[in-house]
């Protein structure tokens, strides 16, 4: 079939290149529409009972996830030149684009009793332009609890400015001008008065996130083209060979961002790596196709010969290593996460791609140029490379007990290393530490507990619920509840905004910032009915964003610390617990929600995803296997020499204190798609050496010195490519980088030690009886 293939590909090689060249400038266009992404990756399916409670909270209350936050910390703030120019910087922020209001001190408003009216008056502490007292100011303000914990701590002297940004915008590029508008306001304050301004909050970490992996994105592409096209010509001393590489992966990059903008997809952390990825794994089917074009060119010179036998040859080969790392990458395809589906779907889409451009494009370009000179192929007798290949020939066939002791010992230390494997995610995990957004993460959770959004929905299921006495003490003995943990910070609820009417009540006395008792509730309670002032949007959107419309439910906005995925699910399960305890059933339906919910799930779900993910892979690889082989030993051996690099690399992760994570986990299916196609060329190869030797201490020689080269050439080329991503700023692009290319690494030595070792131990079956069918290869047989 393959050399009917060979014969197809170069009888219409001008068509077909006219083809897939027209097919290549579609997919360019289509790249150009190419978007990114600018929202957090769903990592949950949208049937998942936590994910449509978040829905349902963003419909009724809207986004939890944008609010940015600029901490700072001085002794100088009520004074008047600092507190003057903070006020005026204040409101600059109001006047930028999508800045939906800005929470501030000096806008800060108070409630106050209209004796004439009997109801109370919401109004600015001081209006800018008035004549300004810093000492009443400071002594009204301070005797606000409302304030306390959630715009300054006395304790630390630090203070903060909220800004809520339109959540339209914050989905759109527009996002980086908003963001930087803000930074440059606020850089210019910090400078005036020379002190350090801390940002933090989700729209700013998105943002950050977003824009280095655009960054990253040209970075890797940059790399990755320089990197192989080095080692390409280390290899083959030939700069057609390397412009031949550089088309075909470049067209594979182009098609890559075009079935990308094709599906509807955007530029994603994940999506992003798919174009350096098809580089690094594009190159290796040059280097197949064409050191097997030039293998048979050296051993009979007939340019047309050659070109036919290196797709007879490496047809079947070439296609299997690039369907089992398909395989590999697209098991994500079939998981309900629409981050991992959307990596999945393309990267597999792009390794078959790229698989049939090199079927097509090499045989056809190289049937129009001239054929190899003898520096062409003077890569295949390279003296260090063969000398390395004997050495590895002696002791494959001299030392087999100590390969396999050795190789027993490290997998019992691996096992060993496994058993300290623990997991934990963070939800800023790809923010490396050193760098300044993380940094001010920290100072804002020191000073304000944190800036993570948990949001809890308490339904009364009756209407006026809400805002009934004994729901009110409830909801604010819960509230004081989660103020016992060390990671919660402000809860903000319509109960805050009732103790504030209350204490206004009596004429700003702050021990009267309490819960109404059943005297003052009378009063309290028509108030609560009315719209709130626009002019003061900050008690208006406490009114208005804490209840619905009916005031049967009331909402606690919670910040704490992003804790990770150990601590946040036992903070989680005891916030519950005390639910179930104070809120009876019958009356009450409880939800806890938001962001750190939601991250908490889809880090669960992940984890679990990728994890059946590598099952399937595995038994979709090995399928591939037996259909290849058909032999049960063949595919007994395949699994030790592929399960070993992983079982290496897992039990490194534990004895690093490597965490399992998304980013870890994704490491084993990616590898074990890559490094199955090592061991499918070696047996093939074997297979093929068999045919022509029935032998198999002969066959495992010949495969070492004919395959070995290609395999160590390929498996540097996919390990530098992969140690590339090991320079990104995420850690999870970090981890999925050096991790991979360790088990690569690993890959190549068991595949060219242990795989030939195990091969010789057959040779014992075999002695006993007829070379069993599943080692001829009858189709290679000259």
């Amino acid at each position: 079939m393959w050399h009917r293939i060979a014969a197809f590909v170069i009888k219409y090689r001008i068509a077909l290149l006219l083809v897939l060249l027209a097919a290549t400038a579609f997919m360019g266009y289509k790249a150009t529409q190419l978007e990114l992404s600018y929202q957090f990756a769903n990592t949950i399916p949208t049937d998942n009972p936590k994910y449509k409670d978040y829905q349902e909270f963003r419909r009724k209350y809207g986004e939890d996830g944008n609010l940015m936050v600029v901490a700072i910390q001085t002794n100088q703030f009520f004074e008047r030149k600092f507190f003057e120019d903070y006020a005026a910087l204040s409101h600059k922020l109001e006047g930028v684009y999508a800045v939906e209001n800005v929470l501030s001190i000096p806008s800060a408003i108070n409630l106050v009793k209209d004796t004439a009216t009997g109801r109370l008056a919401a109004s600015r502490i001081w209006e800018q332009g008035q004549p300004l007292d810093i000492d009443s100011f400071k002594k009204v303000f301070t005797s606000l609890p409302f304030y306390q914990g959630f715009l300054y701590n006395p304790e630390t002297n630090t203070y903060l400015l909220g800004l809520r940004i339109n959540k339209t915008v914050l989905n759109s590029k527009q996002r980086a001008g908003v963001i930087e508008e803000i930074v440059s306001y606020t850089d210019a304050f910090g400078k005036l008065h020379n002190i350090e301004m801390h940002y933090s909050g989700l729209p700013l970490i998105r943002t950050v996130v977003a824009s280095q992996v655009q960054d990253e994105l040209k970075m890797f592409l940059m790399l990755s083209f320089i990197l192989t096209a080095v080692i390409l010509v280390l290899f083959f001393r030939s700069i057609t060979a390397v412009i031949t590489s550089m088309i075909v992966v470049g067209m594979g990059v182009v098609w890559s961002m075009g079935i990308t903008a094709l599906l509807g997809y955007k530029i994603t952390l994940l999506t992003g790596l798919i174009p350096p990825l098809v580089v690094v794994i594009g190159i290796p089917n040059c280097v197949y196709f064409l050191n097997k074009y030039h293998s048979e060119y050296s051993l009979h010179p007939n340019k047309a010969k050659a070109l036919l036998r290196m797709v007879d040859r490496m047809g079947i080969v070439t296609l299997f290593t690039n369907l089992t790392t398909a395989i590999g990458f697209g098991v994500f395809a079939f998981t309900k996460s629409v981050m991992l589906k959307e990596f999945g779907t393309v990267a597999s889409i792009n390794i078959v791609v790229i698989f049939i451009i090199s079927l097509i494009f090499i045989p056809s370009f190289y049937s129009f140029l001239p054929a190899p000179k003898g520096r062409h192929t003077s890569y295949l007798h390279n003296k260090w490379v063969n000398k390395l290949l004997q050495r590895i020939t002696k002791w494959v066939f001299g030392h087999r007990p100590w390969i396999y002791a050795s190789a027993i010992i490290i997998s019992v230390l691996s096992v060993w290393g496994i058993s300290k494997l623990h997991n934990v995610s963070f939800i800023v995990d790809d923010l490396p530490k050193d760098v300044t957004v993380y940094k001010d993460l920290k100072f804002v959770e020191k000073h304000f507990k944190g800036v993570m959004p948990l949001e809890i929905v308490v339904n009364t299921k009756r209407k006026n619920g809400a805002t009934s006495l004994s729901t009110m003490n409830k909801i604010d003995k819960f509230s004081k509840y989660l103020g016992t943990y060390t990671e919660v910070g402000n809860r903000l609820s319509i109960v805050e905004g009732v103790k504030f009417a209350r204490q206004a009540y009596y004429n700003g006395d702050p021990r009267s910032f309490a819960v109404p008792n059943s005297f003052d509730i009378s009063f309290i309670q028509p108030y609560l009915r009315m719209k709130g002032d626009t002019k003061n949007p900050m008690f208006d959107n406490l009114v208005q964003s804490f209840v619905d419309s009916s005031m049967q439910e009331a909402r606690i906005s919670v910040s704490i610390a992003d804790v990770g995925s150990q601590r946040l699910p036992v903070m989680l399960d005891s916030i519950e617990q005390k639910v179930n305890q104070m809120f009876d059933s019958t009356k009450y339906d409880v939800t806890v929600t938001g962001t750190s919910v939601v991250f908490q799930e889809g880090s669960r779900f992940i984890i679990h995803s990728l994890r059946d993910s590598l099952i399937l892979a595995f038994i979709m690889i090995f399928g591939c296997m037996v259909f290849l082989f058909r032999s049960w030993r063949i595919l007994l051996i395949t699994l030790v020499i592929d399960i070993i690099p992983l079982l290496i690399t897992a039990g490194v992760m534990g004895w690093m204190n490597v965490p399992i994570k998304p980013s870890t986990v994704l490491v084993f299916s990616v590898a074990l798609g890559i490094t199955i196609d090592v061991t499918i060329r070696f047996l093939v190869n074997f297979r093929q050496e068999m045919a022509k030797h029935g032998n198999i201490e002969e066959a495992v020689h010949k495969t070492i010195n004919d395959t070995g080269l290609s395999i160590i050439y390929t498996s540097f080329i996919l390990i530098a490519g992969f140690g590339v991503f090991a320079l990104s700023e995420f850690d999870s692009t970090k981890s999925l980088g050096y991790l991979t290319s360790l088990t690569l690494l690993l890959a190549m030595i068991t595949n060219l030690i242990l795989l030939p070792a195990l091969l010789l131990w057959m040779s014992k079956v075999i002695a006993k009886g007829k070379t069993p069918s599943w080692l001829m290869d009858k189709g290679d047989k000259e």
